[in-house]
């Protein structure tokens, strides 16, 4: 299941503090991953117990008054292709903008949910002054003031209502993989390469409305889901909006799997973008194999492999407890290993460990390296166990969880790690009260 909320709307009208509203408040929230060079942000969120990710479409514009209503259509155009409802905020303190009006245009004519939302409301006055918006022809108004939160809860209770809490896969043994990464790093080759000439497809089952492809992949032993969103529509022109448009197609393709293949460019250094897709991944706690692709042609000595991983190693800390495999979609070297890889973090992601056993090695590493006092109290963790969680997350119970800090939280997991086989597999640990 994938469940995504896009916010348009032109410049400053509150895009962004909206995000934040949405995203930085509550509990269950996974924090922001801010974007690239011009601060794209993609976020997970939950309201009434319904996950959802949260894109930001802000901060794409130059400042240049003739480039504006170009931008901002074509950002309208691609959040209305891979989202599922849409927020187009407006700002009741400027009134209905010609902007405005081009972007209700091109909206109405959509076939998706899309709410009119009007930013800064906060006085009985500009209630009124809000009415003036009823004129873009898209039905009721949402007042809000993204400043203070009024209103939120209202527009979100409305906005979950097409969303559907997440679901494990009808056919839960079997695993779904996706193949993500940045433009032209060799996805589709990698596909084509692994199906290759003797299809062997059981079914072919288009996914979402957006076509990602769930290919039923049936050789060498190995029986799994292929979900391919590469090269499914090719736009007419490479322009910076590309970024934005893979990484919403990331974000699809990471929530409909369990594991995702993170393709890299053996010939580029690991850029900000492919540590983005992998802090997602890792976020929607899915599983984790990097691939580095066209390692055929790397001019190569005894230290190439060890060194390129370290690079990677250090970009993606602290989780670094990953498979990296090099590959080459061209001459198919090791492409099956990495689909073995794939199914033994699978298998990773879904091991269940007795509470016996967890209780035994981690209450040894916690008498060997307690948790450090604080204001004077000292902290005594009695018991483990492994959580029914479809990932794996650990509850310790403690007599103070509140003092307990992430750098002791990470020992606790690099034990776990240490003891137990989760490479590839993001952990969560939850301290709680005895």
């Amino acid at each position: 299941m994938s469940n995504i909320i896009a916010i348009v709307g032109r410049p400053n009208v509150g895009k962004s503090t909206l995000f934040n509203r949405l995203t930085g408040r509550r509990d269950a929230i996974i924090d922001e991953t801010s974007g690239t060079t011009r601060d794209r942000n993609y976020g997970r969120s939950d309201w009434n117990g319904i996950e959802f990710s949260v894109i930001d479409t802000g901060g794409y514009v130059d400042n240049s008054e003739d480039i504006f209503e170009e931008e901002i259509n074509k950002q309208v155009k691609i959040a209305i292709e891979e989202s599922d409802v849409i927020l187009f905020l407006v700002d009741v303190t400027t009134g209905v903008t010609d902007l405005d009006a081009s972007v209700a245009e091109i909206l109405r004519k959509s076939k998706k949910t899309v709410y009119l939302v009007v930013n800064k409301v906060d006085t009985n006055d500009r209630i009124c002054d809000s009415h003036e918006f009823y004129k873009l022809g898209l039905g009721e108004l949402f007042c809000i003031s993204s400043i203070n939160g009024s209103g939120t809860g209202e527009i979100l209770d409305e906005v979950v209502k097409h969303f559907k809490p997440e679901e494990e896969s009808t056919e839960p043994n079997v695993p779904r993989i996706a193949v993500v990464g940045r433009p032209n790093v060799g996805k589709s080759s990698f596909i084509n390469a692994l199906i290759g000439e003797e299809r062997n497809i059981v079914t072919e089952i288009a996914g979402t409305t957006r076509d990602s492809i769930h290919t039923r992949y049936t050789k060498f032993g190995q029986d799994f889901y292929l979900i391919d969103t590469a090269g499914l529509r090719k736009k007419g022109k490479v322009t910076d909006d590309l970024e934005f448009y893979s990484v919403m197609r990331s974000i699809r393709s990471i929530e409909l799997s369990d594991i995702c293949m993170l393709i890299l460019d053996a010939s580029q250094d690991m850029e900000s973008q492919d540590v983005n897709i992998l802090h997602l991944a890792q976020k929607n706690r899915k599983g984790i194999v990097i691939l580095v692709n066209k390692w055929d042609l790397i001019e190569k000595d005894t230290k190439s492999t060890l060194e390129f991983e370290e690079k990677i190693k250090r970009k993606i800390a602290p989780f670094s407890d990953v498979p990296i495999i090099f590959i080459s979609a061209l001459t198919k070297q090791r492409i099956h290993k990495a689909v073995e890889t794939a199914m033994e973090v699978f298998n990773n992601r879904k091991q269940r460990i007795s509470t016996s056993k967890l209780n035994d090695i981690m209450l040894k590493a916690i008498e060997d390296n307690q948790p450090p006092a604080l204001k004077g109290k000292h902290i005594k963790i009695k018991y483990v166990t492994q959580l029914p969680t479809p990932f794996p997350c650990f509850a310790f119970f403690c007599n103070l969880p509140q003092y307990i800090k992430d750098p002791y939280k990470r020992y606790l997991e690099n034990k776990i790690r240490q003891t137990f086989n989760f490479s590839g597999v993001p952990i969560e640990i939850f301290m709680r009260k005895k």
